[in-house]
């Protein structure tokens, strides 16, 4: 896919997380919102994944480490065609595999993740048994900034340095917001990058809602042999929807009918204008 269709992919994605949560009446509006971009870019164009065949012994591992904001990856992964899009209407109905955390019943799901500060451990270790297994896949894994104030983080990402695991791309998605207030009021993270670097990592900071540098940054890992990398991906809480960009209240908020309405309006504008800019190509 093109960049243009990517970002049309996108706000549909966008769409469809914004339904899903409404009608469930309950989801992680805001964080969903922002990691879009990313995983846009992981499951349409970086990642060695085949949905016909979930369990390839080779594919390329994704973690979502904040398991919270799982609504954008279960809607993707329907996109994908893992399992049925109409299945998205069970989201968070009684007896459903579409619960609110990630769930590995459910084909293209790794690891159940939900407990923060869990993802990124696990994914030292799938890391580890490729290279001990002499596997060519790769470990992707999205972490919380405000996961970050968890220690077990800290003891992987040392690990994973130690280890040499070039094949373990972290990515955070630096929004800046958890559900308490900014990251940094909560309990600072700056210098965040620099304690990335400090643990042996290679650091690539992006614009984490800009679908064309996170795909310059994902396909360029491994930029230095024997490190792991650490994407920081700097991005709007609620992105995509102008009232509730950068607003703490959405982290876990359900649209009403009406701003149901309105978000809908404005990405599919969004999706209009992309859509109008490619015919005059």
């Amino acid at each position: 896919m093109d960049i243009r269709a990517l970002k049309i992919k996108a706000a549909q994605i966008r769409m469809d997380l914004l339904t899903m949560i409404h009608r469930a009446q309950t989801g992680h509006t805001g964080g969903s919102l922002s990691n879009t971009d990313i995983l846009t870019a992981l499951y349409y164009e970086v990642m060695n994944i085949d949905p016909s065949n979930p369990n390839l012994e080779d594919r390329d591992r994704f973690v979502a480490s904040k398991g919270h904001s799982v609504e954008s990856l279960w809607c993707i992964l329907a996109d994908r065609g893992f399992f049925p899009k109409e299945e998205l209407e069970t989201y968070s109905q009684f007896g459903t595999r579409l619960i609110g955390h990630p769930n590995n019943k459910v084909p293209g799901i790794e690891m159940n993740t939900g407990a923060l500060g869990h993802g990124m451990p696990i994914s030292v270790g799938m890391a580890l048994a490729a290279k001990r297994d002499g596997r060519p896949y790769r470990v992707f894994c999205l972490m919380g900034d405000g996961e970050l104030a968890e220690g077990s983080n800290w003891e992987a990402a040392m690990a994973g340095s130690h280890y040499k695991l070039d094949n373990l791309i972290g990515i955070v998605d630096r929004n800046g917001l958890q559900i308490s207030g900014s990251t940094e009021e909560v309990m600072g993270l700056e210098p965040l990058e620099e304690k990335w670097a400090a643990f042996g990592w290679h650091v690539v900071s992006v614009d984490g809602n800009d679908i064309e540098q996170l795909l310059a940054a994902f396909r360029s890992v491994p930029e230095v042999s024997g490190r792991p990398t650490l994407i920081m991906a700097n991005t709007v809480k609620g992105k995509g929807v102008s009232f509730a960009e950068n607003v703490p209240g959405w982290h876990h908020h359900v649209p009403n009918d009406e701003q149901l309405k309105l978000a809908l309006a404005e990405l599919s504008s969004y999706i209009d204008q992309l859509s109008l800019k490619g015919q005059v190509k």
